[in-house]
């Protein structure tokens, strides 16, 4: 999807895009707030992404076709990839459309590994 310049903020990201898209990312925000508290909103490499304790968390986007959500990490994916079987998958990536959301205890469980990762890093 082209980007504007109102896209420069987390909000306008997500109000560039259908009411569909734009739902299913809301949904997947406000799942992300409540399991990480303090995280801060931004935007990264054109996507609207989270930031936790000084480092980059997750990120969402959409295209024409799907929605993402981007671990920034390839080693999440791949230790929930029985759980994500379901769902296309690649490097660091989640694809899901609106009508086919990932579960919000697998966006939990998603999260937690990523916060996890990141603190082992600052160790």
């Amino acid at each position: 999807m082209a980007k504007s310049k109102k896209t420069l903020t987390f909000d306008g990201y997500l109000q560039a895009l259908s009411d569909d898209f734009r739902l299913a990312l809301e949904r997947l925000r406000k799942v992300i707030h409540a399991t990480a508290p303090g995280a801060e909103e931004c935007v990264s490499y054109g996507l609207a992404a989270f930031r936790h304790n000084g480092r980059m968390l997750v990120a969402l986007g959409a295209t024409k076709s799907h929605c993402g959500f981007y671990l920034m990490s390839n080693q999440t994916v791949a230790q929930f990839a029985e759980e994500l079987k379901s769902f296309e998958t690649s490097t660091g990536t989640i694809r899901f459309t609106p009508d086919q959301p990932l579960p919000i205890a697998l966006v939990r469980k998603l999260v937690r590994a990523r916060i996890a990762e990141n603190k082992a890093l600052s160790s």
